[in-house]
């Protein structure tokens, strides 16, 4: 029989494991890990960070933010209590966070159901099917990033959704054209039979990006005129699909952890009731352009994350690193 110090060490182990599946900037997956008895610290990689694009860190901070929430949901699926400080020592940046094992209780059915979609979830980067996404998913959704301090805004109006596809056009027409962008991005994407476990795999993007309707949202060129990706799936009718803003109330190091948190936990509900999400940042990675969606698209408050919903018939492929990659 396993002492508590075991079965504890072998919770903290399948809390990281599954913490590296969670979404990140073009799958930098910029984190690593440490388990010390009872507690999980989790760090952010400086050597993964996004210099050009995200020279503040946010986009880090929200894909470590979505790991964070792995951790916390395995350990609750695991029948323990996450005790979690975030940025707890100002002194120390890249401490990001620390989670303490502590006893839970029997994790409920929702904790089951979250818990049981981190392998299945998957980034999607082209057209959705022309089915439409049920209001009643789309209020739980809501709730999930509310649960996390996330604000998620459908986008129901087409002249907010012609705007925002306008400008995630328009920022990634000027980052084509920025040699440092460029140079960035493909440092990241991935050649077919590449063995590495990050960036995007050519399996992961389509060949040829249909153009999506009603608003068609420019897609990262991660082919870079070779021609690398998968098929279009003819079955797809190219949809746009809902678009949805992640906000939150601040702007703060912590307040992107939580939009990580409340983004993740939404992405978890929404593959369970089989529904995919495509992200565009490239609006949110110029400062100008992300202000003007703030004061005009956001209540006024901070955007996080620009998204896409809907049905697809089949998913792309994901790569990780292994756990002994990540974890000191």
């Amino acid at each position: 029989m396993k002492t508590r110090t075991e079965e504890i060490a072998q919770a903290a182990k399948a809390a990281v494991e599954a913490a590296l599946w969670a979404p990140s900037i073009h799958n930098t997956q910029p984190w690593s890990f440490g388990v010390s008895g009872d507690e999980i610290s989790l760090r952010a990689d400086p050597d993964r960070k996004l210099r050009v694009s995200d020279p503040t860190g946010r986009q880090l901070m929200i894909s470590c933010g979505a790991a964070l929430f792995n951790v916390r949901i395995t350990l609750l699926a695991l029948g323990y209590e996450p005790e979690v400080r975030r940025i707890p020592d100002p002194e120390r940046p890249l401490l990001l966070a620390t989670v303490r094992v502590r006893p839970g209780q029997e994790p409920g059915e929702h904790v089951r159901l979250l818990h049981g979609e981190i392998e299945r979830r998957r980034t999607h980067r082209s057209g959705f099917t022309a089915l439409p996404v049920p209001d009643r998913l789309i209020d739980a959704l809501v709730a999930e990033a509310t649960a996390e301090g996330g604000h998620v805004t459908p986008i129901r109006s087409d002249a907010s959704a012609r705007v925002l596809a306008a400008l995630t056009g328009a920022a990634q027409d000027v980052q084509s054209q920025n040699r440092l962008f460029v140079l960035e991005l493909m440092r990241w994407a991935r050649p077919p039979g590449s063995s590495r476990r990050d960036g995007v795999p050519a399996a992961g993007y389509p060949t040829d990006p249909r153009r999506t309707y009603p608003q068609h949202f420019a897609q990262r060129d991660y082919a870079r005129g070779h021609e690398w990706g998968m098929a279009p799936d003819e079955r797809v009718s190219a949809s746009t699909g809902l678009v949805a803003l992640l906000s939150t109330a601040g702007d703060s190091r912590e307040d992107w952890l939580h939009a990580g948190e409340a983004l993740q936990r939404m992405l978890l509900h929404a593959s369970a009731y089989g529904l995919s999400v495509a992200f565009h940042t490239q609006a949110l990675e110029m400062p100008e352009l992300r202000e003007f969606i703030r004061r005009h698209l956001c209540s006024d408050e901070p955007p996080q994350m620009i998204m896409r919903l809907g049905f697809v018939i089949d998913e792309s492929e994901s790569v990780r690193r292994a756990p002994s990659e990540v974890l000191e």
